[in-house]
């Protein structure tokens, strides 16, 4: 009877973290002061995470920000990597009480609330990543991911989206992001966002991938139309 009690308990605590995780991807609408309609997408992964803001209707990019995170009770503390509205921000650390039932999650007080979208899944490919290096005319060429220059990639279970930017400096690189799926080898990003290009909003990318000793390995062409294969590595 001991041993039943004891692992109902633990059942239960387990699924009371799971069901409290901030893990996957969260969305916010709200309006402009001139009336357009703005979409806020929040990735979690283990350790890191993004918010990006950008017109629901046209994809035009708005702002980002977004490093590492950790949670104590209902304590959230950012340190900050990369803001776009803010970059003096870069390097300090943010804490705010945060609330979250599995399904809506926010900061407690701030009127914007973030509705659950996936909890790290179906995606193959969730977590935090970093451009760790190319191979080109099949030489392999790495890049050391521990300087202040960093290109990451977070993606949830069916969110991605990569940011270029600099924590020494505090430049900003660029952004873009959406909705992607990993089916038969085949990784697709179908993009809803870009700093850079906004004609690029609502095309789809596809590329081939495969995991190499942990490494992602991703090859195909780029937006541009340029052959590519890069070497990301799960961030730490």
């Amino acid at each position: 009877m001991k041993k039943i009690l004891v692992l109902l308990l633990c059942t239960f605590f387990s699924f009371g973290m799971k069901a409290q995780s901030f893990i996957g991807a969260w969305e916010g609408t709200h309006t402009s002061e001139n009336g357009d309609k703005l979409k806020s997408l929040v990735i979690f992964a283990v350790g890191y995470q993004v918010i990006s803001t950008y017109n629901a209707d046209t994809g035009e990019f708005i702002s980002t920000n977004g490093g590492t995170w950790e949670l104590t009770e209902d304590t959230m503390t950012e340190k900050v990597e990369f803001d776009t509205k803010n970059p003096e921000r870069v390097g300090t650390e943010l804490s705010f009480k945060v609330f979250n039932n599995d399904s809506i999650m926010g900061i407690v007080g701030a009127d914007m609330k973030y509705k659950k979208i996936d909890n790290g899944l179906p995606g193959k490919l969730q977590g935090a990543w970093l451009m760790s290096g190319r191979i080109r005319d099949g030489e392999t060429q790495l890049r050391d991911t521990s300087g202040p220059r960093k290109t990451m990639k977070i993606l949830s279970g069916t969110r991605f989206q990569w940011i270029a930017y600099n924590t020494e400096t505090k430049e900003f690189m660029g952004t873009g992001g959406g909705t992607y799926t990993t089916v038969n080898e085949e990784y697709t990003e179908n993009i809803e966002f870009f700093s850079r290009d906004n004609s690029r909003v609502g095309n789809s990318l596809k590329f081939d991938y495969k995991l190499v000793d942990g490494n992602w390995h991703h090859s195909g062409l780029s937006s541009k139309g340029d052959p590519i294969h890069e070497i990301w590595s799960i961030r730490e």
